[in-house]
């Protein structure tokens, strides 16, 4: 029983068996089971092309609509429409027809008057201008039409074109569209597998077919539903499917209809080499087929189903002590499935040890790099401390000594505090209180409040005034912000690069020393380009984008990808937090936050946030 033990042997042996036995089915049946089915399949295949058909359709229609859109847009157009001269028109609009590969481009003034037409018929245009859809257009509503054509129908987009300010002025309408002809049923053809033809108004304007046939499906686009007709001694199933909604002005009788057709004498012509298989071939035991199937399936189904249970529930748990259990020593089992749930076990078991492993050494790395900075940061303030303590225990200190050595004790004490707050604040998980503010005004406070850090370069703002109120959390992003500009006065004054290594410090853009002049300045209307700090805001749709720029020392490459890294910091005196906070804050507001660097040049910082900070964070 050896060769039974192996989950491929087994299914060899029975899928032979079964070739051999499961042939012998009633060939009455299985004709009628096939036939029913290809019947039901062929008008599946009709109706999907249908869909099909509709969907390529309406991704053109779409497509035409945002080009026009973005043509009717364009200033150049619009002030040579507000002319209402067709000569300047058509030097405008002359080469759109040909980049949009339009059928038809038409360009009317408020009156309806064709200012520029070319492409369709000679008549189309004329056609084009009297329909409901310009008049529809002109009234400030997209609209679509399809027009009657000698080989198809021409399907119209057509947009009012308007001037916005100081008040909404329609200057006229801009149409385009495409040919529905016996190009693109071609095309839909080879796409489906399905003869496409159509048709309006009772006739057929372009199809697949030979247009001797054109007479056979005329009547077949006021159907509804499915129905069939013969051309040419084969027989069709056809599908008539209204390209507009709601008929379009006539319904199926009148109005623009595509046919889907599919030869039903194919469909069924290959299924005479399945028939003629089937009477060739004895009808064998079913009985016995059936019992071996039965027997196969429950030795491969019941321990493939334990292994997928096992599975499932650890996937959705997460939990990797879950093990399949092993049976042994039934003759039936599977050594394959065997196989399987002992490697499942096993690699579960190297998932759960390699994760304890990781997150100790996440851990402990962590933990290492923490302790290294804060033991590097707290002892010098605690040696500051230590000297001025001393200072007061000599005896005779004078007054002066003392106010020094307390001053000395109270900026460290500060120092501490603030160490053990970026600590704490990186920490923890950050709870936002979101209120309406002035985007403008909080970038004003944040560099103001960056000035007091120390001296250095004044900070140039260039605010968008068109940015008003934004909902976020205004303290949280006024810590952020202050962090950044810090950092980039620290980069011009020369102590270090943004990202904390030093460098030197840049002169302004006139000449003299970033300490001279416009030091410790906020300047809310600097020239273009100027400042060796710059905080600017710009409006971004539906969003804002908030940038620092200075022209400092840059950051090197080999750190670029590292200063959100928490700890990591090359500046003396850092501990590294300063920027992971100000990532996790503005990533913590639903935005996001990038960094570009030139060594020697500078660095420059962009935030984007939404208008609504509400809409995407969850906040206490």
């Amino acid at each position: 029983m050896k060769i039974l033990s192996s989950l491929r042997s087994r299914i060899f042996l029975a899928s032979a068996l079964l070739a051999v036995l499961c042939i012998g089915v009633a060939i009455s049946l299985v004709n009628v089971t096939v036939t029913k089915e290809a019947e039901r399949t062929l008008e599946r295949e009709i109706v999907a092309t249908g869909e099909q058909v509709d969907q390529l359709r309406a991704e053109r229609t779409q497509t035409f609509t945002m080009m026009a859109r973005l043509i009717a847009d364009l200033p150049k157009l619009k002030a040579a429409m507000y002319t209402n001269d067709p000569p300047t028109v058509q030097d405008i609009a002359g080469g759109y027809q040909s980049q949009m590969q339009a059928s038809l481009l038409m360009v009317t003034n408020a009156a309806g008057q064709v200012l520029y037409a070319a492409g369709g018929s000679p008549r189309a245009a004329a056609i084009a201008s009297n329909q409901p859809a310009v008049r529809d257009a002109l009234a400030g509503r997209d609209s679509l039409s399809l027009l009657p054509q000698p080989n198809g129908i021409l399907q119209v987009v057509t947009i009012p074109v308007t001037f916005e300010r100081p008040q909404r002025e329609i200057l006229g309408t801009f149409s385009t569209g495409f040919m529905l002809d016996a190009a693109l049923a071609a095309q839909l053809k080879k796409i489906t597998g399905s003869d496409v033809a159509f048709g309006m108004d009772g006739q057929i304007l372009a199809s697949t077919l030979r247009r001797e046939a054109h007479a056979e499906l005329a009547p077949h686009l006021r159907t509804t539903g499915i129905s069939r007709l013969l051309i040419d001694g084969e027989e069709y199933e056809a599908l008539s499917r209204p390209l507009l909604s709601g008929g379009g002005g006539g319904g199926a009788a009148s109005g623009p209809v595509a046919l889907i057709l599919r030869s039903r004498t194919e469909q069924l012509h290959s299924l005479d080499a399945i028939h003629t298989g089937l009477e060739i071939t004895a009808v064998l035991a079913v009985a016995l087929a059936t019992l071996l199937s039965f027997a196969v399936a429950r030795t491969i189904a019941q321990p493939l189903a334990a292994i997928t249970d096992v599975m499932r529930e650890v996937a959705a748990t997460g939990d990797l002590t879950r093990k399949i259990a092993l049976r042994h020593g039934n003759r039936w089992d599977d050594d394959d499935a065997r196989l399987l749930a002992t490697t499942f076990n096993t690699l579960t078991d190297s998932i759960a040890r390699f994760q304890r492993e990781m997150s100790q050494k996440q851990r402990l790395t962590s933990l290492g790099r923490l302790s290294t900075v804060i033991a590097h940061e707290i002892r010098n303030p605690l040696m500051i401390i230590k000297a001025a303590l001393h200072s007061l225990r000599q005896g005779g200190a004078d007054a002066t000594t003392v106010r020094e050595a307390a001053a000395d004790i109270d900026g460290e004490v500060v120092r501490l505090n603030r160490l053990v707050n970026e600590v704490l604040d990186f920490a923890r998980p950050i709870h936002f209180e979101l209120s309406a503010v002035s985007l403008n005004a909080l970038c004003g406070e944040s560099a103001t409040a960056a000035l007091a850090s120390g001296t250095g370069p004044a900070i140039a703002c260039d605010l968008d005034p068109a940015i008003g109120t934004l909902t976020t959390d205004p303290e949280r992003l006024r810590i952020a912000l202050v962090n950044l500009l810090v950092n980039a006065r620290h980069a011009v004054n020369g102590s270090g690069s943004n990202a904390g290594s030093k460098g030197p410090g840049l002169r302004a853009s006139d000449g003299r020393s970033p300490h001279q002049s416009d030091v410790g300045r906020v300047l809310t209307d600097p020239p273009a380009g100027s400042g060796p700090v710059m905080l600017m805001t710009a409006a971004a749709g539906d969003r804002v984008r908030i940038t620092v720029a200075d022209r400092g020392a840059g950051i090197a490459a080999a750190e670029l990808a590292q200063i959100f890294d928490p700890y990591f910091t090359t500046k003396r005196g850092g501990t590294g937090l300063g920027l992971p906070i100000a990532k996790n804050i503005v990533e913590g507001l639903g935005g996001s936050i990038a960094v570009s660097s030139t060594p020697g040049a500078g660095t420059r910082f962009v935030i984007e946030l939404p208008l609504d900070t509400a809409q995407d964070t969850p906040h206490t």
